[in-house]
């Protein structure tokens, strides 16, 4: 049986190397994410500011896995 995974919303508040970024979940809690194979796949840029899913493990709760980057309301693209 596959794991369960918790997916939430949130905002990229810092950025560190080799894709790792930290994140501001809708409930307040922060969590360490990095980019999943598919977005580094497609070359999808990530930024502080960015809004993002992240989809979260059940057994560890702090580090999480960025699954999809909301496009930005400002943006001219």
């Amino acid at each position: 049986m596959k794991e369960q995974k918790w997916i939430y919303e949130g905002l990229i508040t810092e950025s560190f190397p080799n894709g790792m970024f930290r994140v501001r979940l809708d409930n307040e809690d922060l969590v360490l994410g990095y980019i999943s194979g598919k977005i580094r796949r497609s070359f999808i840029r990530i930024l502080p500011g960015d809004r993002v899913k992240i989809e979260i493990s059940r057994y560890d709760s702090t580090k999480g896995r960025i699954i999809y980057r909301f496009p930005n309301k400002d943006s001219k693209d």
